[in-house]
């Protein structure tokens, strides 16, 4: 269970670790409708945010209350309702082509996991792997090709993640909520996949079997304590 939750987190932090690139690079053609097109190419989903903004005298990127849609095969229902990502970098790496992140706030508010009336279940068939075509899913050669700069790390990361819901298109009554209730949870240093196991696993602890009863058998083996033991 917690290989699941590690491969879900790395996701979502190099999703958002692609939209500052995306700010960064759209710097000129500052327009919501610019940005939320942007997000769709990388994702194949609908996007909306409430707002953004560049710091002007500092090196800041803040996007706030940014939703992502499922895609029709889940009826379009909510994916991700991201309350804020906050990116304070270094500008003397930009210029050399490194993001180099000083400082990152990830606020997932809401993540849906949502059953279609095929059977299909939005994270095991997306896999985010939409959201990551252009990053290779992480911040490796393929981010560097894809953005043109060489991901050095985030000197901290604060992470809160809000609650979980289970939606169940074709039957209303197994729909369900859990509250993960993480409030930044701060990470240092951050420069590999294996910098989240820790989180990981704290994510796992809080969800209870919420999760877990969504895997099967396959993504609960003793190869997870191997993982960890690295």
């Amino acid at each position: 269970m917690i290989k699941f939750f590690f491969k879900w987190l790395v996701r979502l932090v190099v999703l958002a670790a692609a939209l500052v690139v995306i700010l960064l690079l759209a710097r000129n053609a500052m327009l919501r409708v610019y940005l939320e097109h942007q997000i769709r190419a990388q994702t194949g989903m609908e996007a909306e945010i409430g707002s953004f903004s560049f710091g002007l005298a500092e090196p800041t990127v803040t996007i706030q209350n940014l939703r992502l849609y499922n895609p029709p095969a889940f009826a379009g229902t909510p994916f991700l309702d991201i309350r804020e990502i906050h990116a304070e970098y270094d500008p003397a790496a930009l210029a050399r082509h490194e993001l180099h992140v000083t400082l990152m706030r990830f606020d997932l508010g809401e993540i849906d996991v949502v059953k279609n009336q095929a059977g299909q279940t939005n994270i095991f068939s997306l896999g985010l792997a939409t959201s990551l075509k252009k990053t290779g899913g992480h911040a490796g050669p393929s981010f560097t090709r894809q953005t043109g700069l060489q991901f050095t790390g985030i000197d901290v990361l604060k992470v809160s993640i809000g609650t979980a819901k289970y939606i169940d298109l074709n039957n209303p009554r197994n729909n369900r909520t859990q509250v993960i209730g993480i409030q930044n949870c701060v990470l240092k240093n951050v420069k590999s996949q294996t910098d989240l196991i820790g989180l990981s696993a704290f994510v796992a602890l809080r969800s209870g079997d919420f999760f877990k009863s969504l895997l099967g058998p396959q993504n609960q083996s003793p190869g997870v304590l191997q993982l960890i033991s690295h």
